[in-house]
C-alpha cells in the first residue's frame, strides 16, 4: 500500500474521517472490502484522482491527472491510529495475523544530553500545557514525509479540534539547539520568518497575511484576541514555531532530514499526550531503532518536571463470561483472548482460566471501558458470524401517547380540508419577533450560538411563521388557501436540566380573498370535538377576546382550557401579512396540546 490522504466529515454522533489510499494490486477489490468489513472499516469507493476532479470540475480539469486507483476508506473517529497508511496497514497485518503487534518503547538519549522545553509562566494566559517527543535516525521518503505531514493535519481536525485544544510542530532538530523555552511575548515582540516564507514578518504581521489564506485563516481566533501569543525558541532565539498558527521556516523538515523534534502545545493535557503518542508511535517505524521514542524532558514554571512521551502500556481484566453474554456466542477464554490479540490487544487467560489480561497499547486511547473490549472482540469475531437467536425477554411496543393524538388529529384536519405542511424548526429572529410585532427578549427562544446563516438563527417558539412563508412561497396556487402543521417549538424552561423545553403545538392558517375567521373558529371547535372537550367554562373550553401584536384589533380571542390558556385565534395584522410578503387577509389558530393527553 502506498501513501493516504484525509477528508473529515463531521456529524452529529457518529462523525467519521474518509481517507484515500493508493495500494499494490495484491487483492482483489472485492477481497479488499470483504477485509477491511472483518476489520470494522468501510470499503466507500475505488476511484482515481482523474474520478474526482472529472466529477468535481468536469472532464477538460481532469486531464493530465493520475489514473492510480484510490481506496476511499471510512474509518471511526475514535481510532486515531488508524489516520495514517502505517496505522492502517500495520493493523491489518497484526489482524491478518502476519506480524505481531510491536512494542513501542521509550528510551534515553545515549551520548547527548536529553532534549529539554521549559515552559514560562506567561503561556498560562493562552496556551499553559507542551509535551515533546524525539524521533532519532529517521529516514524520510517522499512517501513518508508526505503521510507524516498528512497524519498531523488528520489530526488537528479530529481530536486537536481544528487546533483549539492541540496544535503540533515538527522540526529538523539538526538545525536547533536546545534547551528550548515555550513562553508568551506581545505580538510586536515576535519577528520569524513563517514556514515557506522569504522574508520576515512581526506576529501581528503574520496574523495579516494569512487573514486571506484558505487554510490558516480558519485558526487564527484562537489566539489573535489575547494580549500575549505563544512561542517557541531555541537557546539561540531561534524560533521554532509560533502556535497554534504556522511554523518557522528555519526548522523546515525535508527528506533529508534524520531527527525530527516533536512538540505539542496544548489546552488541553490528555489530548495532548494523546496526540504525540499517536504520532511518534506510527513513525518510529522508520527509525533506525524501529518502534523506538527518544524522550524529551517538559519543565513547568513550578518547578514541576514531566518525561514524554509516556508511551504507557496498562492492564484490564475481564471475564470471559461477560465478553460471550455482550456479544451473543459461546467462545473459550484462550479463543477470545487470541481474537483480542488480532486487534492490537495483546491477550492473556489468567487466574481459574475465566479471566483474560488485556494490555492496552498507548496507540489506542479508543479504550476506556470493558465494552470497548468487548467491540473489538466482537469485530475480531465477525458480526456475521453470530448467530440469530430469539430475546428470551418479550416486550410490547407501544406508540408514543403524544405521537399518538398527533397522528390523529393529522387525520381528521385534512379531512376538514386542510392540507398539512412541515416547516423548518429553525428560523431567523425576524420571522419570530420583527415580522410578528413581539420583542425577541419575550420570546423566550433559545439562540443559536454559531449560526452559519441569518435563516437559521434561533429555534422556532411558533409554527405561525413557517406557514405564513409556506403560503409566500405558494401564492399562485387557486385560493383559498388552508393550511395546518402539528409539530414542536422549543421554549426557553429553567426547570429543565437542558433550559429548555420542547412542546407539541397545533397551527392553521386560512388565506383567502375574505378573512375567514368563521373557518378557523369552525376548526377549533372540530378540533376539540375530537377531543371530547365541550364548550364549558368549568370543564371545558371557552374563548375570551385578548389582545396581541400579531392580530388585528379587536379580532382576537384567547383560548382556554383545562384551567390554562393554551393558544390563541384571530385575523392576522394588516402589518404582519405584509412582511410576510402577502397580500390577502389571514385568520389563524394555534394551540398547545399537551394539555389533552
Amino acid at each position: 500500500m502506498g501513501r493516504a490522504a484525509a477528508l473529515v466529515q463531521e456529524q452529529k454522533e457518529t462523525r467519521k474521517i474518509r481517507r484515500y489510499c493508493r495500494t499494490v494490486p495484491r487483492l482483489a477489490d472485492e477481497e479488499f472490502d470483504e477485509l477491511c468489513f472483518e476489520f470494522g472499516l468501510e470499503l466507500d469507493e475505488i476511484t482515481s484522482e482523474k474520478d474526482i476532479i472529472s466529477k468535481e470540475q468536469g472532464d477538460g480539469k481532469a486531464e493530465g491527472a493520475s489514473d492510480i486507483i484510490l481506496y476511499k476508506i471510512d474509518v471511526p473517529a475514535n481510532r486515531y491510529d488508524l489516520l495514517c497508511l502505517e496505522g492502517l496497514v500495520r493493523g491489518l497485518q497484526v489482524f491478518k495475523e502476519r506480524i505481531k503487534a510491536p512494542r513501542y518503547k521509550r528510551i534515553m538519549p545515549v551520548n547527548v544530553d536529553v532534549q529539554r522545553l521549559i515552559i514560562t509562566e506567561e503561556t498560562a494566559q493562552v496556551r499553559p500545557h507542551a509535551v515533546a517527543a524525539v524521533l532519532r535516525n529517521i529516514t524520510f521518503s517522499k512517501d513518508r514525509y508526505d503521510s507524516f505531514i498528512d497524519l498531523q493535519e488528520k489530526l488537528h481536525q479530529n481530536i486537536c479540534r481544528k487546533r483549539a485544544l492541540v496544535a503540533i510542530g515538527t522540526h529538523d532538530l539538526d538545525t536547533i539547539s536546545g534547551p528550548f523555552t515555550y513562553t508568551a511575548r506581545p505580538p510586536s515582540e515576535i519577528r520569524f520568518k513563517p514556514l515557506n516564507q522569504s522574508k520576515e514578518y512581526t506576529a501581528s504581521e503574520i496574523m495579516d497575511l494569512y487573514r486571506t489564506d484558505s487554510q490558516l485563516k480558519h485558526y487564527l481566533h484562537i489566539i489573535e484576541n489575547k494580549p500575549l501569543y505563544p512561542v517557541i525558541c531555541d537557546s539561540n532565539g531561534v524560533v521554532l514555531s509560533m502556535p497554534p498558527i504556522i511554523n518557522g521556516d528555519h526548522t523546515k523538515i525535508s527528506l533529508s532530514t534524520r531527527n525530527v523534534f516533536v512538540e505539542c502545545t496544548a489546552t488541553d493535557i490528555t489530548k495532548a499526550k494523546i496526540v504525540l503518542d499517536i504520532l511518534v508511535t506510527m513513525f518510529s517505524e522508520y527509525c533506525e531503532k524501529q518502534f523506538t521514542v527518544e524522550a524529551a524532558e517538559v519543565t513547568y514554571f513550578n518547578g514541576k518536571t514531566c518525561i514524554y512521551p509516556e508511551l504507557a502500556y496498562r492492564r484490564e481484566k475481564v471475564k470471559s463470561d461477560l465478553i460471550n453474554k455482550k456479544i451473543g456466542i459461546s467462545e473459550t477464554p484462550s479463543s477470545l483472548a487470541k481474537l483480542l490479540t488480532r486487534m492490537c490487544l495483546k491477550s492473556h487467560v489468567t487466574g481459574n482460566g475465566n479471566n483474560i489480561e488485556i494490555e492496552i497499547p498507548p496507540t489506542r486511547a479508543d479504550i476506556i471501558h470493558a465494552c470497548d473490549i468487548i467491540e473489538d472482540a466482537a469485530i475480531a469475531y465477525g458480526y456475521n458470524n453470530i448467530q440469530m437467536t430469539i430475546p428470551k425477554t418479550y416486550t410490547i411496543a407501544n406508540q408514543f401517547p403524544l405521537n399518538k393524538l398527533t397522528e390523529l388529529l393529522r387525520q381528521d384536519l385534512a379531512a376538514a380540508g386542510f392540507t398539512e405542511a412541515l416547516t423548518f424548526a429553525l428560523c431567523s429572529q425576524e420571522d419570530i419577533a420583527d415580522k410578528l410585532s413581539v420583542d425577541i427578549s419575550s420570546t423566550k427562544a433559545v439562540h443559536i450560538a454559531n449560526p452559519k446563516t441569518a435563516e437559521f438563527q434561533v429555534a422556532r417558539t411558533s409554527l405561525l411563521p413557517g406557514l405564513l412563508k409556506t403560503i409566500a412561497a405558494n401564492r399562485k396556487m387557486p385560493l383559498p388557501l388552508k393550511l395546518f402543521e402539528i409539530s414542536d417549538v422549543v421554549v426557553k424552561d429553567s426547570t429543565k436540566d437542558v433550559g429548555a423545553r420542547n412542546q407539541r403545538n397545533l397551527c392553521a392558517i386560512y388565506y383567502n380573498k375574505n378573512p375567514g375567521f368563521e373557518v378557523i373558529h369552525g376548526l377549533l371547535d372540530r378540533v376539540m370535538q375530537l377531543l371530547a372537550v365541550p364548550p364549558s367554562k368549568e370543564s371545558g373550553y371557552l374563548i375570551k377576546a385578548a389582545e396581541d401584536s400579531a392580530f388585528f384589533p379587536g379580532r382576537c380571542a384567547e383560548i382556554l382550557a383545562k384551567g390554562q390558556s393554551i393558544g390563541k385565534l384571530g385575523v392576522l395584522h394588516p402589518d404582519v401579512i405584509t412582511k410576510f410578503e402577502l397580500t390577502m387577509p389571514c385568520a389563524a389558530l394555534e394551540i398547545n396540546i399537551e394539555p389533552f393527553l
